[in-house]
């Protein structure tokens, strides 16, 4: 791997040719400055991995240097060189984002070990980034995550189908990503840059429904007190997407199959032919072939729809996809909601590879949500926080009836009918217990329990908070 480029900051010539010459001998691409003004005039022409910068520089500030210098490159590490006596400042500089600091006066030999240690975190950040790359290039498409041997058939045929004009039939339960599928096949369409119209078809009764497709005339029905387009006009050289096609009447199945056929259509009421320049995206969690022989469908239209079929799998029936989606949405909301957690904890990720999600990856992508709301910053994201009830099992709680782990009876590490807990969820649940335990002998006075237990009123409050312990335990108000 390519070394990583190092800008010097330093208004000592001698000291800055000492740490060129000493960097460049063991192969970094080195460039120097001898004030702060030259120095940030470099980083708006190229960005360094790593900057070395004196926080004394005539007429600047090093620590100003340093804030620009992350604010315009956040990725790039920057070491800080301090003289003896000011360790305040180089503390200081750490605080707002310094890597690490070296104090004068140094050897070259004790600048080259910081560099290199800052050099092993660039290029581990380096293959992450490559290696984040290439799942996303291998296993996505539009945001449409899957590992799965068989959600990676789906992504190529979308691929293949998006580049048509072919009508396309998705088919999978609830929360499978139906929609995403039809955002992704129109975006990636010759018709991309005309209009993706939408339209739930269970959402509507039957005469409305047909209004909505076809659009009405001025006086058509009761309350039509003005001439409407329909959602076929309003797609003319675009793609119109029925969700929940399974769910449409007889006699609008028959006014589809009709548009489908004839290209045309008239609105609600009028008389006027209209011409349907429309690509047809179509979505369903029934069985249409099950509703054909049933009698519920049209077999004429099945087949006008079933063009391209393209069925998305569960998501438990594709466990692999299950950490990928949760590490994505993680990183997204973190990063939207502008909070830091580290990772899901070895019981949040065994949970989410055990639990069913009936409700598929809407049902993921809110839970991991969730647990961007409760989980505490700076930490790791928790089995309550996935839960967002802290007086779930994992505590020693009663079962919740709207917590899905609860519903299929689901512990942190059960296997094979035993409960084996990891020693960190041991440990957190017996100090829960323990609390709770003391402040009922003290009537919930918390500065009692916090002499007892050892802890200032601060770190017990925020334990309490922690574990769900409200104030006033056993009916006692807090002091």
């Amino acid at each position: 791997m390519k070394p990583p480029s190092v800008l010097l900051i330093d208004d000592e010539p001698l000291m800055r040719l000492s740490m060129l010459d000493a960097l460049k001998a063991v192969g970094y691409d080195v460039h120097a400055a001898a004030t702060g003004q030259e120095g940030l005039e470099k980083l708006d022409k190229e960005t360094f991995e790593i900057v070395i910068t004196d926080l004394r520089l005539p007429g600047s500030d090093g620590l100003a240097l340093l804030q620009v210098c992350k604010q315009r490159s956040p990725r790039t590490e920057v070491i800080v060189i301090t003289a003896h006596g000011s360790v305040e400042t180089a503390v200081e500089a750490m605080r707002r984002g310094a890597y690490d600091y070296i104090t004068k006066p140094f050897s070259m030999e004790e600048l080259l070990l910081i560099v290199e240690r800052v050099t092993k975190v660039v290029a581990l950040r380096q293959e992450n980034l490559l290696l984040r790359e290439e799942l996303e290039g291998k296993f996505s498409f539009e945001g449409i995550l899957g590992k799965n041997d068989r959600m990676r058939e789906v992504l190529e045929k979308i691929k293949l189908v998006s580049a048509t004009d072919s009508t396309v039939l998705i088919v999978g339960e609830s929360g499978t990503g139906k929609e995403l599928v039809a955002n992704a096949i129109h975006r990636n369409s010759p018709r991309r840059d005309h209009a993706l119209v939408k339209v739930s078809c269970a959402a509507l009764p039957e005469t409305l429904l047909e209004a909505e497709l076809f659009g009405h005339e001025k006086g058509a029905f009761t309350g039509a007190l003005r001439e409407r387009r329909g959602r076929f006009e309003l797609a003319h050289r675009g793609t119109l997407f029925l969700d929940e096609i399974g769910d449409i009447s007889p006699v609008v199945q028959v006014k589809l199959l009709r548009v489908l056929q004839e290209r045309r259509f008239e609105r609600v009421g009028g008389n006027e032919t209209i011409e349907a320049d429309v690509r047809l995206v179509c979505a369903t969690q029934k069985d249409l072939k099950n509703e054909v022989q049933r009698g519920r469908f049209r077999k004429d239209l099945y087949y006008r729809l079933n063009v391209v079929p393209v069925v998305l799998p569960s998501l438990r029936e594709r466990k692999e996809d299950v950490l990928v989606i949760a590490e994505h949405v993680l990183r997204t909301r973190c990063a939207r909601t502008n909070k830091l957690l580290k990772g899901f904890s070895q019981e949040a990720h065994e949970l989410l590879l055990r639990y069913s999600f009936p409700g598929n990856v809407r049902e993921l992508e809110n839970m991991v949500e969730r647990a961007v709301a409760l989980g505490r910053p700076n930490e790791e994201v928790k089995a309550w926080d996935l839960c967002g009830f802290s007086s779930c099992p994992y505590l020693g709680g009663a079962p919740q009836n709207t917590c899905g782990f609860c519903s299929e009876g689901l512990t942190v590490g059960k296997k094979g009918g035993r409960t084996v807990e990891s020693l960190a969820l041991a440990r957190e649940q017996f100090e829960r217990q323990h609390i709770l335990s003391v402040l009922g002998r003290v009537q919930g006075s918390r500065t009692e329990a916090s002499k007892i237990l050892g802890l200032s009123r601060k770190a017990l409050w925020e334990k309490c908070k922690r574990y769900g312990i409200s104030p006033g335990k056993n009916g006692q108000q807090e002091e």
